[in-house]
């Protein structure tokens, strides 16, 4: 436990947002930290004209004011302590920038519905935050819970795996979890005429990956199962997550990826989209 000393919620007050505060609420309880919950409303620029209303600055404050209540009526109904903060401008700039002046380990997020537009991150504040925070993010879906217990890891043996199995162990040991890991050979499906020796090359490193992580857990003395997938990534792992009843997914994520590679349809993206779980993207 103590992996996360302050936790940064944010909070619009959607159902998705006051599902993300509950389980933040959670998170915050198992691993004894504290808790931002930030509000971010547009910046008044000056050219916005709004019939009847004279201070559209104070106005637009007002409503985030407004919003940042309910989350202090929830936290008071659960007994929880959060300290609230409004911010003006862009949602993901503030938020980025907010988690990293409040030393924040992580941000949490909620995700909406379940509708092929609800699902895209493709631009959207949580694309973004992932894309541009050095912060873990844990994005979760309306009307889930967080748990610990089933966790599921992607691993493609790369560093960034690596630091997502350390800490998929870690919460696994902390909570008497299990751990389950899974590669895929993603290729196209002409690989397998054209290049069998390379996939066949592939779906051997991809097992060496996942045994890799078994042997590890096990040296910590926490049961894992190892699965290796053929076919679309994000799908595979859904699939599995669904399958399995994880209670989380982790993926590794450098630091900061940037945008580009996040609206190009990234694996990390898509699992996010379409998790029936929360997802936490463990940062390098």
């Amino acid at each position: 436990m103590g992996r996360y000393k302050k936790i940064l919620v944010a909070f619009d007050g959607s159902e998705s947002s006051r599902n993300a505060l509950l389980q933040a609420f959670r998170l915050a309880n198992d691993e004894e930290c504290w808790i931002t919950v930030a509000t971010v409303v547009p910046a008044y620029d000056g050219d916005l004209d709004l019939t009847g209303v004279t201070d559209i600055h104070a106005a637009l404050r007002r409503t985030g004011e407004e919003i940042l209540s309910r989350a202090n009526g929830i936290a008071k109904k659960e007994n929880a302590l959060i300290k609230t903060v409004l911010e003006e401008g862009e949602s993901s700039e503030r938020l980025v920038a907010l988690a990293e002046s409040e030393n924040c380990g992580i941000i949490v997020m909620g995700r909406r519905g379940t509708s092929r537009f609800e699902r895209s991150l493709i631009g959207s504040v949580a694309a973004r935050v992932i894309g541009h925070s050095g912060k873990d993010v844990l994005v979760v879906p309306s009307d889930t819970v967080i748990g610990w217990k089933n966790i599921l890891l992607a691993t493609d043996g790369s560093k960034y795996s690596h630091v997502a199995t350390d800490k998929a162990i870690d919460f696994a040991k902390s909570y008497g979890g299990e751990l389950m890991a899974i590669s895929i050979v993603d290729v196209p499906a002409e690989f397998y005429a054209e290049a069998p020796k390379a996939v066949e090359d592939m779906t051997h490193k991809a097992k060496e990956f996942v045994a890799d992580v078994k042997k590890k857990a096990e040296a910590s003395g926490i049961t894992a199962t190892k699965f290796v997938g053929e076919g679309d990534a994000y799908k595979v792992i859904t699939d599995l997550a669904k399958k399995e009843k994880a209670d989380v997914i982790f993926m590794g994520s450098h630091g900061r990826t940037g945008l580009k590679k996040l609206l190009m349809g990234s694996v990390t993206e898509k699992v996010i989209g379409y998790a029936s779980c929360p997802v936490l993207v463990v940062k390098v």
